[in-house]
């Protein structure tokens, strides 16, 4: 109860956050990777203080015992750079520079504008479970 608790109170912050920066305005984050044209700098502003969140809770969790909330650190272990990684981030950045959208902000703005992000929402799962069955079908 208090991790769903935890995680529906992250998730609610999250996606404020990405909706008070203008995250879930496609156009604006198309503006940010328009750097030729009528670039608009807000996005580099939220990344900026995703990282700075980042960097303290990183300079912090190996201090901890024990997580607050979790049994355990589900901290990352693989530090090496496989084909697969490459191709995922590819093809992330060409989906998130055509939609102007990435996960976290497709979600939250079914909220803001439901129709639009549907069709993001909708392709988004199909590719994730097109590469599930890839990975099934080669294992």
């Amino acid at each position: 109860m208090r991790t769903g608790i935890a995680s529906l109170a992250s998730g609610t912050l999250f996606g404020a956050g990405l909706a008070l920066g203008g995250m879930t305005d496609p156009a604006r984050v198309r503006g940010f990777l328009d750097i030729f044209g009528d670039w608009d700098p807000t996005l580099a502003f939220v990344m900026g203080g995703a990282v700075i969140v980042m960097a303290i809770a990183w300079r912090i969790v190996p201090r901890m015992a024990e997580p607050i909330i979790a049994e355990q650190f589900h901290l990352p272990t693989k530090s090496d750079l496989t084909p697969r990684l490459i191709g995922g981030a590819v093809l992330f950045g060409v989906g998130w520079g055509i939609a102007g959208l990435c996960p976290g902000p497709g979600i939250a703005a079914l909220v803001i504008e439901p129709a639009a992000a549907a069709i993001f929402v909708i392709a988004m799962l199909a590719g994730m479970a097109a590469v599930r069955i890839a990975e099934g079908a080669s294992s």
